[in-house]
């Protein structure tokens, strides 16, 4: 009995493998054209993923390239602005050399109030008993060179106190526009609260855009009224944000410590200096300082340089002289920071 079990085990084990060898002897082809389409499948899926891959890679450098070209653009544009503004700012017309002072004068106010100073500056010339040959340059200083020199001077104590309010000005945008507030508003703000010229300004921004100006055009005009580099820094980073996109108030925060570091660069400069400036001062003092001594110890000595034209042009040549050396010094003095 054990004999036939083992006998029937072994046939039967005997049969299965059989049929086992023949299924596979039909399907080996197709189990072998199923894993070579799915090795295919898997190779398609793959350069699908890496097509799909080098697209997005291609299309974020063709986005990078044209926001670059945009960027490029910008500055071209902004940088030819730039230079026609230097160009206004270092020799402007008299009509906007006296928005820049700050004065509600017309030209031709102006040359009639010109006009007068010559004429008040040769009439005390005259009861002072200058030489008459000096009448016509005493004229020509007062109606040419006085009230010229008093519209630069208002021009730079009004640059001046733009600068010191400025980088506060500045600050307040960055806290409004972190707060949520439009770029309007925090303008706004300044052209209402903030001390004058800062407001001033901006109230020409608000009021051009008014008018239908953008923001950042209105801002690249602020260097017509306000002579200095900064002015001009903040209307770039005002048209490069609204162009190239960005973080506006990080980069207000970024020129609002530029232009603190400016300032205490110049006021570094200045403070070394001082001792130069010092100098200055005193070799310029010193021939008024001795001629006055001399008059007053013995001046029969000193009077034939006002009575003769010896004198007169003695006088004369100093003067072109030491102005040509306070010239130097002061051309060796003065950086541009």
């Amino acid at each position: 009995m054990f004999g036939i079990d083992t006998t029937v085990l072994a046939f039967i084990a005997l049969a299965g493998f059989s049929a086992g060898a023949v299924a596979y002897a039909f399907l080996f082809n197709r189990i072998s054209e199923e894993q070579t389409t799915g090795r295919r499948l898997d190779t398609i899926k793959k350069a699908e993923t890496d097509r799909t891959v080098i697209k997005a890679n291609r299309d974020r450098a063709a986005e990078a390239a044209k926001r670059r070209k945009s960027v490029q653009d910008s500055l071209k544009e902004l940088d030819a602005k730039q230079l026609a503004a230097d160009r206004n700012v270092k020799k402007p017309p008299l009509r906007i050399q006296l928005r820049q002072a700050g004065l509600q004068v017309t030209v031709e106010r102006f040359y009639l109030y010109s006009a007068v100073c010559g004429l008040l500056v040769t009439a005390g010339a005259y009861f002072l008993k200058a030489p008459v040959l000096t009448l016509p340059g005493a004229f020509l200083a007062g109606a040419f060179g006085l009230p010229r020199w008093f519209v630069s001077f208002l021009r730079a104590r009004r640059v001046k106190a733009f600068l010191n309010e400025f980088p506060n000005a500045l600050d307040i945008i960055v806290r409004a526009v972190k707060s949520g507030l439009p770029l309007n508003d925090g303008i706004r703000l300044i052209a209402s609260e903030a001390p004058e010229p800062v407001r001033s300004e901006f109230r020409r921004i608000v009021e051009s855009q008014q008018l239908g100006m953008s923001i950042p055009d209105a801002a690249l005009r602020m260097p017509e009224t306000m002579p200095c580099s900064e002015a001009g820094f903040f209307g770039i980073v005002i048209q490069i944000q609204s162009q190239a996109g960005g973080n506006l108030s990080e980069a207000l925060g970024n020129l609002s410590r530029v232009l603190r570091d400016r300032k205490k660069m110049k006021a570094k400069v200045q403070a070394l200096s001082m001792e130069a400036k010092a100098s200055a001062a005193i070799i310029g003092a010193l021939p008024f300082i001795v001629a006055t001594l001399v008059y007053f110890s013995s001046p029969n000595y000193i009077m034939p340089l006002f009575t003769t034209s010896t004198g007169h042009l003695i006088l004369g040549v100093s003067g072109i002289w030491m102005s040509i050396g306070i010239f130097v010094m002061r051309k060796m003095m003065n950086f541009e920071v």
